[in-house]
């Protein structure tokens, strides 16, 4: 009995004790999910996009939050491969608009005058020619740069049957090579006039960039009867603050830094794809800048060395 009774309190004190390991072991995984916002916000953020939802749509933006790079330098490198252009031809235009880039100098006036240059020299040009080397430039220099991440997130809008658009700065046929690559809905983009097929030397409106982008999407959202408020956009500039701040749910891809500094004042949240710490610095921006000065420059001196 002296035995029997030695095992009986044993056997209630570990019982006790498994009790105890269950308590501490709840406490500190209701703990660990205070501690981790990413494991919070999974708990409480309903699914996203939303199923089914067709009032409810993407907008991404293209450099650097879809594609590693500016889609204009790349396509200037396409044509400069080509022979479209001399050296010294390119060097002197894209020097004289990274000058501005890079000093945050942009006089209006200036800024017009190589605007109106540049839409000079592709006048007279039929606007099939720059669907025909967007294709072949996207195969060469494009399609190994999109960001898988990136892709992904335009991938789960369209398998929740929302529609995708990519919206930028570039010429929209460039812009729309490259949506209907990636099986996107399609592109807003910056639209030279045009008429029967041969471009004027004028744009229609301006450059979309900045609020531009804002307007365009809203423009697109009331002739698609879709909720704003429900709608999803992605940059990785804060350039496109206005267009971000325009939606339900915002996100900064890639960020550069005011944006990522925006986006942390505002709770947006943020995805980065790039590798290394000088990413997430002003480095990249900066370089992306002056390569879509220079690609944009490149394809409109091609262009005026090309016969119709």
């Amino acid at each position: 009995m002296a035995a029997l009774g030695w095992l009986t309190p044993r056997r209630r004190s570990a019982t006790a004790r498994s009790v105890l390991a269950g308590e501490a072991s709840a406490e500190a995984a209701r703990k660990s999910s205070q501690e981790s916002p990413e494991l919070a916000d999974a708990a409480r953020e309903p699914e996203f996009p939303v199923l089914g939802d067709d009032r409810a749509a993407a907008f991404f933006d293209l450099d650097n939050t879809v594609m590693q790079g500016a889609a204009l330098f790349h396509f200037g490198r396409g044509l400069y491969k080509r022979k479209f252009f001399e050296t010294r031809e390119l060097a002197r235009f894209a020097w004289q608009q990274a000058w501005f880039r890079l000093a945050g100098v942009e006089d209006p006036e200036h800024m017009q005058e190589a605007r109106d240059s540049a839409l000079s020299i592709v006048k007279g040009h039929r606007v099939a020619e720059l669907e025909t080397i967007g294709e072949e430039i996207y195969d060469e220099y494009m399609a190994d740069r999109i960001w898988p991440g990136t892709r992904a997130l335009a991938q789960a809008h369209l398998d929740a049957g929302q529609k995708v658009w990519l919206v930028t700065a570039a010429p929209v046929e460039i812009a729309q090579v490259i949506a209907r690559r990636l099986g996107l809905t399609g592109a807003l983009g910056t639209v030279a006039e045009s008429v029967d097929g041969v471009y004027t030397g004028r744009l229609v409106g301006e450059p979309l960039h900045g609020p531009a982008k804002a307007e365009a999407v809203r423009a697109l959202a009331a002739a698609e009867g879709l909720d704003l408020s429900r709608c999803a956009a992605y940059s990785d500039s804060h350039n496109d603050i206005p267009m971000l701040s325009l939606v339900g749910h915002p996100y900064a891809i890639n960020p550069d830094a005011k944006l990522r500094r925006h986006a942390r004042d505002k709770d947006w949240r943020l995805r980065d794809y790039r590798t290394g710490r000088k990413a997430a610095k002003v480095g990249i921006p900066a370089a992306a800048g002056v390569g879509a000065v220079a690609g944009g420059t490149a394809a409109a001196i091609a262009l005026s060395r090309r016969r119709r």
